[in-house]
Protein backbone atom coordinates (compact mmCIF):
# COMPACT_ATOMS: atom_id res chain seq x y z
CA UNK A 1 0.00 0.00 0.00
CA UNK A 2 1.18 3.01 -0.99
CA UNK A 3 2.15 6.34 1.65
CA UNK A 4 2.49 10.12 1.03
CA UNK A 5 5.24 11.93 1.99
CA UNK A 6 4.24 15.13 3.27
CA UNK A 7 7.28 17.01 4.24
CA UNK A 8 8.06 18.16 0.79
CA UNK A 9 5.83 19.69 -1.95
CA UNK A 10 3.21 21.97 -2.33
CA UNK A 11 1.37 22.37 0.91
CA UNK A 12 -2.18 22.95 -0.25
CA UNK A 13 -2.05 19.91 -2.51
CA UNK A 14 -0.95 17.82 0.01
CA UNK A 15 -3.71 19.09 2.83
CA UNK A 16 -6.36 18.63 0.14
CA UNK A 17 -5.03 15.27 -1.30
CA UNK A 18 -4.98 13.80 2.29
CA UNK A 19 -7.94 16.01 3.86
CA UNK A 20 -11.02 15.25 1.13
CA UNK A 21 -10.76 10.75 1.29
CA UNK A 22 -10.83 12.09 5.20
CA UNK A 23 -13.60 13.92 5.07
CA UNK A 24 -15.62 11.31 3.16
CA UNK A 25 -14.62 8.82 5.23
CA UNK A 26 -15.81 11.31 8.07
CA UNK A 27 -19.51 11.92 6.09
CA UNK A 28 -19.34 8.24 5.52
CA UNK A 29 -19.31 7.96 9.54
CA UNK A 30 -22.36 10.86 9.72
CA UNK A 31 -24.15 9.03 6.80
CA UNK A 32 -24.69 6.29 8.87
CA UNK A 33 -26.81 8.11 11.87
CA UNK A 34 -28.53 10.60 9.36
CA UNK A 35 -29.50 7.55 7.31
CA UNK A 36 -31.08 6.04 10.59
CA UNK A 37 -32.58 9.34 11.30
CA UNK A 38 -34.26 9.76 7.70
CA UNK A 39 -35.79 6.26 7.81
CA UNK A 40 -36.70 6.43 10.99
CA UNK A 41 -38.14 9.73 11.06
CA UNK A 42 -40.60 7.89 9.00
CA UNK A 43 -41.63 6.40 11.93
CA UNK A 44 -42.68 9.34 14.22
CA UNK A 45 -40.79 11.30 16.90
CA UNK A 46 -40.49 8.93 19.29
CA UNK A 47 -38.62 6.32 17.10
CA UNK A 48 -36.09 8.98 16.59
CA UNK A 49 -36.35 10.07 20.56
CA UNK A 50 -35.80 6.43 21.29
CA UNK A 51 -32.66 6.12 18.75
CA UNK A 52 -31.36 9.47 20.03
CA UNK A 53 -31.06 8.76 23.00
CA UNK A 54 -29.49 5.33 22.98
CA UNK A 55 -27.40 6.73 20.90
CA UNK A 56 -25.84 8.92 23.21
CA UNK A 57 -24.22 5.87 24.55
CA UNK A 58 -22.83 5.14 20.80
CA UNK A 59 -21.48 9.29 20.48
CA UNK A 60 -19.95 8.70 23.88
CA UNK A 61 -17.96 5.69 22.34
CA UNK A 62 -16.53 7.42 19.90
CA UNK A 63 -14.26 9.71 23.00
CA UNK A 64 -13.03 6.38 24.38
CA UNK A 65 -11.79 4.77 20.90
CA UNK A 66 -10.07 8.41 20.92
CA UNK A 67 -7.40 6.89 23.96
CA UNK A 68 -6.09 4.31 21.00
CA UNK A 69 -6.84 6.28 18.04
CA UNK A 70 -5.31 9.60 18.19
CA UNK A 71 -1.84 8.80 20.07
CA UNK A 72 -1.87 5.82 17.58
CA UNK A 73 -2.26 8.37 14.17
CA UNK A 74 -0.01 11.05 15.89
CA UNK A 75 3.02 8.71 16.87
CA UNK A 76 2.85 6.76 13.22
CA UNK A 77 2.68 10.19 11.53
CA UNK A 78 5.99 12.01 13.68
CA UNK A 79 7.72 8.53 12.92
CA UNK A 80 7.38 8.48 9.50
CA UNK A 81 8.57 12.18 9.72
CA UNK A 82 11.69 11.24 11.82
CA UNK A 83 12.32 8.29 9.43
CA UNK A 84 12.05 5.24 11.56
CA UNK A 85 9.48 2.82 10.44
CA UNK A 86 10.30 0.22 13.12
CA UNK A 87 9.02 2.93 16.19
CA UNK A 88 6.03 3.29 13.49
CA UNK A 89 5.10 -0.17 13.52
CA UNK A 90 5.06 -0.27 17.22
CA UNK A 91 2.91 2.23 17.52
CA UNK A 92 0.14 0.99 15.28
CA UNK A 93 0.12 -2.43 16.48
CA UNK A 94 0.14 -0.71 20.26
CA UNK A 95 -2.83 1.26 18.75
CA UNK A 96 -5.17 -2.12 17.60
CA UNK A 97 -4.31 -3.28 20.43
CA UNK A 98 -5.48 -0.76 22.63
CA UNK A 99 -8.16 -0.54 20.40
CA UNK A 100 -9.38 -4.52 21.13
CA UNK A 101 -9.12 -3.76 25.02
CA UNK A 102 -11.14 -0.51 25.36
CA UNK A 103 -14.01 -1.91 22.91
CA UNK A 104 -14.62 -5.18 24.32
CA UNK A 105 -14.83 -3.41 27.71
CA UNK A 106 -16.75 -0.76 27.12
CA UNK A 107 -18.98 -3.36 25.30
CA UNK A 108 -19.84 -5.64 28.21
CA UNK A 109 -20.03 -2.12 30.44
CA UNK A 110 -23.12 -0.79 28.10
CA UNK A 111 -24.52 -3.63 27.86
CA UNK A 112 -24.97 -5.16 31.45
CA UNK A 113 -26.02 -1.61 32.50
CA UNK A 114 -28.46 -0.94 29.46
CA UNK A 115 -31.07 -0.09 31.65
CA UNK A 116 -30.33 1.57 34.07
CA UNK A 117 -28.14 3.87 31.29
CA UNK A 118 -31.29 4.66 29.33
CA UNK A 119 -33.18 5.68 32.62
CA UNK A 120 -30.48 8.32 33.22
CA UNK A 121 -32.71 10.67 31.13
CA UNK A 122 -36.00 10.69 32.97
CA UNK A 123 -38.14 10.53 30.10
CA UNK A 124 -41.39 9.93 30.68
CA UNK A 125 -42.62 7.57 28.28
CA UNK A 126 -42.52 4.06 28.70
CA UNK A 127 -42.70 3.18 24.74
CA UNK A 128 -39.31 5.26 24.14
CA UNK A 129 -37.56 4.03 26.97
CA UNK A 130 -38.65 0.17 25.60
CA UNK A 131 -37.67 1.22 22.18
CA UNK A 132 -34.04 2.63 23.29
CA UNK A 133 -33.25 0.02 25.10
CA UNK A 134 -33.70 -2.52 22.63
CA UNK A 135 -31.76 -0.50 19.96
CA UNK A 136 -28.98 -0.25 22.41
CA UNK A 137 -28.80 -3.96 23.52
CA UNK A 138 -28.05 -4.36 19.81
CA UNK A 139 -26.05 -1.27 18.61
CA UNK A 140 -23.61 -2.44 21.37
CA UNK A 141 -22.10 -5.18 18.88
CA UNK A 142 -21.54 -2.38 16.12
CA UNK A 143 -19.70 -0.23 19.01
CA UNK A 144 -17.05 -2.95 19.49
CA UNK A 145 -15.77 -3.08 15.79
CA UNK A 146 -16.10 0.74 15.33
CA UNK A 147 -13.07 0.38 18.03
CA UNK A 148 -11.28 -2.04 15.43
CA UNK A 149 -12.01 0.07 12.44
CA UNK A 150 -11.63 3.92 13.63
CA UNK A 151 -8.28 2.93 15.16
CA UNK A 152 -6.95 1.20 12.05
CA UNK A 153 -8.26 3.96 9.91
CA UNK A 154 -6.57 6.18 12.03
CA UNK A 155 -3.06 4.22 11.63
CA UNK A 156 -3.60 4.64 7.90
CA UNK A 157 -4.61 8.04 7.92
CA UNK A 158 -1.16 8.70 9.43
CA UNK A 159 0.37 7.25 7.66
CA UNK A 160 -0.45 9.70 4.83
CA UNK A 161 -2.60 7.47 3.15
CA UNK A 162 -6.05 8.47 3.64
CA UNK A 163 -7.94 6.84 0.04
CA UNK A 164 -8.09 3.49 1.42
CA UNK A 165 -9.80 4.07 4.16
CA UNK A 166 -12.94 5.93 2.63
CA UNK A 167 -12.88 3.40 -0.18
CA UNK A 168 -13.32 0.96 3.15
CA UNK A 169 -15.75 3.12 4.88
CA UNK A 170 -17.85 3.39 1.82
CA UNK A 171 -18.82 -0.48 1.69
CA UNK A 172 -19.96 -0.10 4.95
CA UNK A 173 -22.00 3.05 4.31
CA UNK A 174 -23.35 0.87 0.96
CA UNK A 175 -23.90 -2.18 3.22
CA UNK A 176 -26.31 -0.10 6.13
CA UNK A 177 -27.52 1.91 3.46
CA UNK A 178 -29.42 -1.78 1.35
CA UNK A 179 -29.88 -3.00 5.20
CA UNK A 180 -31.72 0.22 6.84
CA UNK A 181 -35.15 0.36 4.98
CA UNK A 182 -35.14 -3.66 4.76
CA UNK A 183 -34.61 -4.35 8.08
CA UNK A 184 -36.57 -1.26 9.81
CA UNK A 185 -39.79 -2.01 7.17
CA UNK A 186 -39.42 -5.60 6.23
CA UNK A 187 -39.51 -6.97 2.86
CA UNK A 188 -41.32 -10.09 1.57
CA UNK A 189 -40.49 -12.88 3.90
CA UNK A 190 -38.44 -10.56 6.05
CA UNK A 191 -40.41 -8.64 8.93
CA UNK A 192 -40.54 -5.19 9.95
CA UNK A 193 -38.09 -4.74 13.14
CA UNK A 194 -38.49 -1.09 13.24
CA UNK A 195 -35.49 0.34 15.58
CA UNK A 196 -34.05 -2.31 16.12
CA UNK A 197 -33.54 -3.07 12.51
CA UNK A 198 -31.65 0.19 12.11
CA UNK A 199 -29.46 -1.59 14.79
CA UNK A 200 -28.62 -4.53 13.54
CA UNK A 201 -28.28 -3.04 10.24
CA UNK A 202 -25.44 -0.95 11.63
CA UNK A 203 -23.68 -3.18 13.49
CA UNK A 204 -24.01 -5.66 9.79
CA UNK A 205 -21.85 -2.49 8.09
CA UNK A 206 -19.57 -2.01 10.81
CA UNK A 207 -18.60 -5.71 10.73
CA UNK A 208 -17.92 -5.69 7.03
CA UNK A 209 -15.58 -3.01 7.32
CA UNK A 210 -13.79 -5.00 10.08
CA UNK A 211 -13.52 -8.09 7.87
CA UNK A 212 -12.18 -6.22 5.16
CA UNK A 213 -9.28 -4.64 7.28
CA UNK A 214 -9.01 -7.68 8.15
CA UNK A 215 -8.38 -9.54 5.59
CA UNK A 216 -6.44 -6.21 4.15
CA UNK A 217 -3.94 -6.61 7.32
CA UNK A 218 -3.01 -10.44 6.06
CA UNK A 219 -2.70 -10.42 2.82
CA UNK A 220 -1.29 -6.51 1.85
CA UNK A 221 2.45 -5.28 2.45
CA UNK A 222 1.46 -2.43 4.81
CA UNK A 223 4.84 -2.13 6.47
CA UNK A 224 3.51 -0.74 9.17
CA UNK A 225 1.09 -3.54 10.23
CA UNK A 226 3.91 -6.72 9.92
CA UNK A 227 4.40 -7.12 13.43
CA UNK A 228 1.90 -9.86 14.75
CA UNK A 229 -0.88 -8.31 16.53
CA UNK A 230 -1.20 -11.14 19.02
CA UNK A 231 2.23 -11.95 19.69
CA UNK A 232 3.43 -9.06 22.08
CA UNK A 233 1.69 -6.70 24.24
CA UNK A 234 3.31 -3.36 23.69
CA UNK A 235 2.93 -1.95 27.32
CA UNK A 236 5.27 0.69 26.44
CA UNK A 237 3.50 1.81 23.00
CA UNK A 238 0.34 1.87 24.22
CA UNK A 239 0.86 3.91 27.39
CA UNK A 240 2.26 6.58 24.98
CA UNK A 241 -0.37 6.39 22.71
CA UNK A 242 -2.80 6.96 25.58
CA UNK A 243 -0.88 9.72 27.12
CA UNK A 244 -1.70 11.57 24.06
CA UNK A 245 -5.18 10.38 23.32
CA UNK A 246 -6.31 10.87 26.62
CA UNK A 247 -7.12 14.13 27.01
CA UNK A 248 -8.79 14.55 23.69
CA UNK A 249 -10.96 11.49 25.04
CA UNK A 250 -11.43 13.00 28.54
CA UNK A 251 -12.96 16.37 26.32
CA UNK A 252 -15.03 14.17 23.68
CA UNK A 253 -16.64 11.97 27.22
CA UNK A 254 -17.63 15.37 29.11
CA UNK A 255 -18.74 16.52 26.09
CA UNK A 256 -20.86 13.77 25.72
CA UNK A 257 -21.51 13.56 29.37
CA UNK A 258 -23.24 17.45 29.12
CA UNK A 259 -24.56 16.94 26.36
CA UNK A 260 -26.87 14.18 27.94
CA UNK A 261 -27.51 16.23 30.74
CA UNK A 262 -28.45 19.18 28.43
CA UNK A 263 -30.90 16.10 27.01
CA UNK A 264 -32.60 15.64 30.93
CA UNK A 265 -33.26 19.74 30.74
CA UNK A 266 -34.65 19.56 27.09
CA UNK A 267 -36.68 16.30 28.51
CA UNK A 268 -38.91 18.60 30.29
CA UNK A 269 -40.45 19.55 26.89
CA UNK A 270 -41.13 16.07 25.94
CA UNK A 271 -40.05 13.65 23.28
CA UNK A 272 -40.67 16.16 20.34
CA UNK A 273 -37.83 18.46 21.88
CA UNK A 274 -35.59 15.50 22.43
CA UNK A 275 -35.84 14.20 19.09
CA UNK A 276 -35.12 17.81 17.97
CA UNK A 277 -31.96 17.83 19.46
CA UNK A 278 -30.98 14.52 18.08
CA UNK A 279 -31.67 15.32 14.47
CA UNK A 280 -30.53 18.85 15.02
CA UNK A 281 -27.28 17.58 16.36
CA UNK A 282 -27.51 14.91 12.80
CA UNK A 283 -27.59 18.13 10.72
CA UNK A 284 -24.98 20.15 12.77
CA UNK A 285 -22.41 16.78 11.75
CA UNK A 286 -22.12 18.18 8.39
CA UNK A 287 -19.76 21.07 9.76
CA UNK A 288 -18.14 19.60 12.61
CA UNK A 289 -17.48 16.29 10.27
CA UNK A 290 -16.12 18.19 8.05
CA UNK A 291 -14.16 19.99 9.96
CA UNK A 292 -13.31 16.96 11.93
CA UNK A 293 -11.78 14.91 8.78
CA UNK A 294 -10.04 18.10 7.90
CA UNK A 295 -8.43 18.10 11.64
CA UNK A 296 -7.87 14.31 11.39
CA UNK A 297 -5.45 15.41 8.06
CA UNK A 298 -3.71 18.26 9.36
CA UNK A 299 -2.95 16.47 12.72
CA UNK A 300 -1.00 14.00 10.09
CA UNK A 301 0.91 16.95 7.97
CA UNK A 302 1.88 18.79 11.05
CA UNK A 303 2.98 15.55 12.42
CA UNK A 304 5.42 14.59 9.62
CA UNK A 305 6.20 17.63 9.20
CA UNK A 306 6.37 18.48 13.02
CA UNK A 307 8.94 15.57 13.18
CA UNK A 308 10.80 16.02 11.05
CA UNK A 309 11.30 19.88 11.98
CA UNK A 310 9.63 21.82 8.98
CA UNK A 311 8.82 24.31 11.02
CA UNK A 312 7.71 26.92 7.85
CA UNK A 313 5.82 23.61 6.63
CA UNK A 314 3.97 23.48 10.03
CA UNK A 315 2.82 26.94 9.71
CA UNK A 316 2.13 27.11 6.52
CA UNK A 317 -0.01 24.30 6.75
CA UNK A 318 -2.03 25.50 9.77
CA UNK A 319 -3.06 29.10 8.08
CA UNK A 320 -3.85 27.47 5.15
CA UNK A 321 -6.18 25.21 6.63
CA UNK A 322 -7.76 27.90 8.33
CA UNK A 323 -8.54 29.92 5.35
CA UNK A 324 -9.85 27.06 3.71
CA UNK A 325 -12.09 25.96 6.96
CA UNK A 326 -12.85 29.64 6.87
CA UNK A 327 -14.55 29.45 3.85
CA UNK A 328 -16.30 26.45 4.68
CA UNK A 329 -17.64 27.70 8.37
CA UNK A 330 -19.06 30.68 6.28
CA UNK A 331 -21.19 28.82 3.79
CA UNK A 332 -22.46 25.82 6.51
CA UNK A 333 -23.64 29.66 8.71
CA UNK A 334 -25.69 30.53 5.48
CA UNK A 335 -27.31 27.44 4.76
CA UNK A 336 -28.47 27.16 8.57
CA UNK A 337 -29.42 30.94 8.86
CA UNK A 338 -31.16 31.12 5.89
CA UNK A 339 -32.73 27.61 5.26
CA UNK A 340 -33.70 26.24 8.74
CA UNK A 341 -37.32 24.95 7.89
CA UNK A 342 -36.87 23.84 4.58
CA UNK A 343 -33.36 21.39 6.22
CA UNK A 344 -35.61 20.36 9.15
CA UNK A 345 -38.33 18.72 6.98
CA UNK A 346 -36.08 16.27 5.39
CA UNK A 347 -36.28 14.35 8.60
CA UNK A 348 -38.79 14.61 10.34
CA UNK A 349 -42.44 16.04 8.61
CA UNK A 350 -44.36 16.70 11.46
CA UNK A 351 -45.24 20.40 11.96
CA UNK A 352 -44.52 21.20 15.27
CA UNK A 353 -40.99 19.31 15.24
CA UNK A 354 -40.75 21.63 11.81
CA UNK A 355 -41.46 24.59 14.06
CA UNK A 356 -38.93 23.81 17.18
CA UNK A 357 -36.46 22.24 14.73
CA UNK A 358 -36.05 25.60 12.38
CA UNK A 359 -35.23 27.18 15.63
CA UNK A 360 -32.87 24.92 16.95
CA UNK A 361 -30.46 24.72 13.53
CA UNK A 362 -31.15 28.96 13.21
CA UNK A 363 -29.51 29.21 16.59
CA UNK A 364 -26.65 26.62 15.94
CA UNK A 365 -26.29 28.19 12.65
CA UNK A 366 -24.50 31.59 14.24
CA UNK A 367 -22.31 29.31 16.11
CA UNK A 368 -20.66 26.80 12.83
CA UNK A 369 -17.80 28.94 11.86
CA UNK A 370 -15.98 29.21 14.79
CA UNK A 371 -16.85 25.51 15.52
CA UNK A 372 -15.13 24.20 12.48
CA UNK A 373 -12.20 26.62 13.32
CA UNK A 374 -12.12 25.24 16.59
CA UNK A 375 -12.02 21.25 15.65
CA UNK A 376 -9.29 21.61 12.91
CA UNK A 377 -7.46 23.55 15.34
CA UNK A 378 -7.58 20.86 17.87
CA UNK A 379 -5.99 18.55 15.07
CA UNK A 380 -3.28 20.78 14.72
CA UNK A 381 -2.20 20.61 18.48
CA UNK A 382 -2.23 16.88 17.88
CA UNK A 383 0.22 17.04 15.18
CA UNK A 384 2.72 18.43 17.65
CA UNK A 385 1.79 16.47 20.36
CA UNK A 386 -0.12 19.11 22.28
CA UNK A 387 -3.72 17.70 23.23
CA UNK A 388 -4.23 19.02 26.61
CA UNK A 389 -4.79 22.79 25.34
CA UNK A 390 -7.85 21.91 23.35
CA UNK A 391 -9.02 19.80 26.41
CA UNK A 392 -8.79 22.87 28.99
CA UNK A 393 -10.96 24.63 26.45
CA UNK A 394 -13.27 22.06 25.48
CA UNK A 395 -14.13 20.84 29.00
CA UNK A 396 -14.34 24.71 30.94
CA UNK A 397 -16.45 25.89 28.20
CA UNK A 398 -18.79 23.06 27.43
CA UNK A 399 -19.43 22.26 31.07
CA UNK A 400 -20.67 26.13 31.22
CA UNK A 401 -23.45 25.11 28.97
CA UNK A 402 -25.30 23.47 31.97
CA UNK A 403 -25.51 26.26 34.03
CA UNK A 404 -26.08 28.55 31.06
CA UNK A 405 -29.19 26.79 29.48
CA UNK A 406 -30.98 26.32 33.12
CA UNK A 407 -30.33 30.52 33.54
CA UNK A 408 -31.73 30.94 30.03
CA UNK A 409 -34.37 28.48 30.04
CA UNK A 410 -36.18 30.54 33.11
CA UNK A 411 -36.28 33.57 30.48
CA UNK A 412 -38.83 34.02 27.92
CA UNK A 413 -36.52 31.79 25.57
CA UNK A 414 -37.45 29.15 27.21
CA UNK A 415 -36.23 25.58 25.56
CA UNK A 416 -34.42 28.02 22.87
CA UNK A 417 -32.34 28.90 25.81
CA UNK A 418 -30.62 25.31 26.39
CA UNK A 419 -29.68 26.31 22.15
CA UNK A 420 -28.28 29.40 22.96
CA UNK A 421 -26.27 27.79 25.66
CA UNK A 422 -24.50 26.23 23.01
CA UNK A 423 -24.11 28.36 20.21
CA UNK A 424 -22.43 31.04 22.96
CA UNK A 425 -19.76 28.71 24.30
CA UNK A 426 -19.10 27.23 20.89
CA UNK A 427 -18.17 30.85 19.60
CA UNK A 428 -15.84 31.41 22.87
CA UNK A 429 -14.64 28.14 22.58
CA UNK A 430 -13.42 29.06 18.82
CA UNK A 431 -11.64 32.12 19.65
CA UNK A 432 -9.87 30.82 22.41
CA UNK A 433 -8.42 27.92 21.09
CA UNK A 434 -7.29 30.09 18.22
CA UNK A 435 -5.51 32.54 19.50
CA UNK A 436 -4.22 29.81 22.19
CA UNK A 437 -2.48 27.91 19.12
CA UNK A 438 -1.35 30.95 17.25
CA UNK A 439 1.04 31.56 20.49
CA UNK A 440 2.07 28.06 20.46
CA UNK A 441 2.85 28.48 17.12
CA UNK A 442 5.10 31.44 17.40
CA UNK A 443 6.96 30.19 20.42
CA UNK A 444 7.76 27.15 18.11
CA UNK A 445 8.93 29.17 15.14
CA UNK A 446 11.07 31.30 17.43
CA UNK A 447 12.42 28.20 19.33
CA UNK A 448 15.98 27.36 18.04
Amino acid sequence: MKTFDLIEGNITQALFKLALPVMGTSFIQMAYNMIDMIWIGRLGSSEVASVGTAGFYLWMSFGVLLIAKIGAQVNVAQNIGRRDIQSAQKYSVAGIQGAIILGLFYTLIVYYFRIPLIDFFNIDDAYVNSNAVEYLQIAVIAIFFAFINEVISGIIIGSGNSHFPFKVNMVGLLTNITMDPILIFGIGAIPAFGVKGAAVATALSQFAVTLIYVIFIKKSNFEFLKISIFKKIYLKEIIENARIGLPVSLQSLLFTLFSMILARIIAFWGPVAVAIQRVGGQIESVSWRTAEGFSSSLSTFIGQNFGAQKKERVKAGYMTSLKIITGFGIMTTLLMVLFPHEIIRIFIPEPESIRIGSQYIKILGYSQLLMCIEIMTQGAFAGMGKTKPPAIVGVSLNAARIPLAILLTQTFLGLDGVWWSITITSIFKGMIIMIWFLIVLNKYMIKK
